[in-house]
C-alpha cells in the first residue's frame, strides 16, 4: 500500500495547498516511477505515447498485475479502479483468456491467412449485439469508428455527418469544448447531446445530406453521461427518415448488459462499433452491422469494398476474445457486473449526500466518473462548473491510499474487482470527504 500520510493541516490554507502538499507526499513514496518518467522523457514527447497516462507530477509506472491489483517499480501494491479504460475488463491474469493466449501463442502468432478464429469470435459478437450481423475486425475503437464513417459515406453517397458535442470517438474523432486540432477532416454537424430540440433543429436543417449519425450510448470520456432513452430514441427515428445510417459507438458500452447498451434500450442503430475489451484484453476492435450494408466488403461480389489490415484477424485478439466473451463474460456474467456496479456507484453518490458536498458519481454499471460538482449532469455544459483542484486532490489522496484511478475521475470495473473492494473504496472516499469537507465547499 502507498504512502498514507495524513494531510498536513498547519499548511493546508487552502485546496490548492492541500494539493500541493498531496504532490509532495506522491513525490517523496513513488522515486523509482520519477526516475523512470525522467527516462522515458528522453525519447518519448512529455514522457508517454499515451496521453491519458499523464497526470502530474509525473505518472506511476506499473511494473506487474495479478487479478484486481497492480503494482508500481516502488512495489507499492494498488486495487485497479480504472481498468485500462475499460480494456480490462478481465483482470490483469484472467486463467480462461490467458489459456486461450499461451495455446495459440505455442503455434505462432502471425500467418497472413484465414483462421477459424476470426470465425469463432465474429460469430459471438453477431449473437450478442441485436444490431450486428455481420461485422469485420480491426486494431482499435478509433479505427472502427473511421471504417464506421467511411463506410456510411460510400453507402449513401453522402459525406455530411451528425455527431456530439463532448464525444470521443478515439484519438481522431474527439469533439471537447473547443474541439480537437488532429481530427479526421469529415464534414461533421456538431449537435447537443441530449438535447431532444437542438438536434431536431439540426436535423431539419441538414438531415437529407447527413450520411451517419454517430452517437456514444453513453459518452464515456466525455464524464460517464448517459444518453436518454426518448433523446436515442429521436436520433433512431429521425435518422431512418432523412436516410442517414446511425452508428451507435458502443466501444466501452457494449459491456453494459447482455446485448449491449442498445438491448437494454431496445433502440437497435444500423452499424456498431466496437473495441477495449472485446478482443480479451489484446488490441482490438471491430465494425459490423445490418446485413445489407456489411455485404459491400464481401469480395466474392463486383466492386466491393476493400477492406485490408496485417492484424485484423491476428490470432491472439481472436482468441483471447473468444474465450472471454464464451466463457468468462457471458450474459449472466455481464448482467451482475452491470448490477454490482450500479450498487457501487449509488453508495458512493450517497457519500456526497453525507458530507453535503458536490461529489457524486455519473455513469451506468461497471463504467463512472467521479465529479466534483453539483446538479443534474446530462451533458458537457453541467461540468462547466466542477472542481477540478478537489478531483485532483482526490487523484492523489486514492493512489496514497492503494486506490488506481483515472487523473479524470474516470472508472471502469473488472470482473476482478471485489465487493471487498468496494468497501475498501467507499471508506476511503468517505474519509477523504471528511479531511478535506471544509476546503472542497469554501
Amino acid at each position: 500500500m502507498a504512502s498514507s500520510a495524513a494531510p498536513e493541516r498547519g499548511r493546508n490554507i487552502d485546496l490548492e495547498g492541500a494539493y500541493r502538499a498531496a504532490e509532495e507526499r506522491f513525490t517523496a513514496a513513488n522515486p523509482g516511477s520519477l526516475a523512470q518518467y525522467e527516462r522515458a522523457c528522453e525519447s518519448l514527447p512529455g514522457g508517454n505515447t499515451r496521453t491519458g497516462m499523464y497526470y502530474a507530477p509525473y505518472p506511476l509506472a506499473m511494473a506487474r498485475g495479478e487479478g484486481a491489483y497492480m503494482w508500481d517499480l516502488d512495489g507499492h501494491r494498488y486495487r485497479d479502479y480504472a481498468g485500462d479504460f475499460s480494456a480490462g475488463l478481465y483482470g490483469h491474469s484472467n486463467a480462461t483468456v490467458h489459456a486461450a493466449v499461451r495455446e495459440v501463442l505455442a503455434d505462432g502468432v502471425t500467418f497472413g491467412s484465414a483462421s477459424a478464429h476470426e470465425a469463432k469470435l465474429a460469430a459471438l459478437v453477431c449473437a450478442r449485439l441485436p444490431s450486428i450481423e455481420r461485422v469485420r475486425f480491426c486494431n482499435s475503437g478509433t479505427e472502427a469508428n473511421i471504417m464506421a464513417l467511411v463506410t456510411a459515406n460510400a453507402v449513401t453517397g453522402r459525406d455530411k455527418i451528425m455527431v456530439f458535442e463532448g464525444a470521443y470517438h478515439g484519438g481522431t474523432l474527439s469533439f471537447p469544448p473547443g474541439g480537437s486540432p488532429i481530427n479526421v477532416p469529415f464534414d461533421f454537424v456538431l449537435a447537443p447531446y441530449n438535447d431532444i430540440a437542438g438536434t431536431n433543429a439540426l436535423f431539419d436543417e441538414h438531415g437529407d445530406s447527413l450520411s451517419a449519425v454517430l452517437v456514444e450510448t453513453m459518452q464515456g470520456a466525455g464524464g460517464c453521461i448517459p444518453g436518454d432513452a426518448d433523446f436515442l430514441a429521436l436520433v433512431r427515428e429521425r435518422a431512418t427518415r432523412h436516410g442517414a445510417i446511425l452508428v451507435f459507438d458502443e466501444v466501452m458500452t457494449s459491456r453494459l448488459g447482455p446485448n449491449g447498451r442498445q438491448g437494454a434500450l431496445g433502440i437497435i442503430p444500423d452499424m456498431t462499433t466496437l473495441g477495449k475489451y472485446v478482443g480479451g484484453g489484446m488490441t482490438a476492435g471491430a465494425f459490423g452491422g445490418r446485413a445489407d450494408i456489411m455485404a459491400h466488403y464481401d469480395p466474392r461480389q463486383k466492386g466491393h469494398f476493400v477492406h485490408h489490415g496485417t492484424f485484423n484477424n491476428n490470432v491472439l485478439t481472436l482468441a483471447g476474445g473468444a474465450a472471454g466473451l464464451e466463457r468468462v463474460y457471458t450474459p449472466k456474467a455481464a448482467t451482475a457486473l452491470t448490477e454490482s456496479g450500479e450498487a457501487f456507484r449509488q453508495r458512493l453518490n450517497a457519500l456526497g449526500q453525507k458530507h453535503g458536498l458536490p461529489f457524486q458519481a455519473a455513469g451506468y454499471g461497471s463504467l463512472m466518473n467521479v465529479h466534483f460538482v453539483a446538479g443534474e449532469i446530462r451533458s458537457h455544459h453541467d461540468l462547466a462548473g466542477r472542481n477540478l483542484t478537489a478531483l485532483d486532490l482526490f487523484h492523489l489522496e486514492m493512489i496514497a491510499a492503494g486506490i488506481y484511478i483515472t487523473r479524470r475521475g474516470y472508472m471502469a470495473l473488472s470482473l476482478a474487482v471485489s465487493e471487498d473492494d468496494h468497501d475498501y473504496f467507499v471508506s476511503a472516499a468517505d474519509q477523504f470527504l471528511g479531511t478535506y469537507g471544509e476546503l472542497i465547499s469554501a
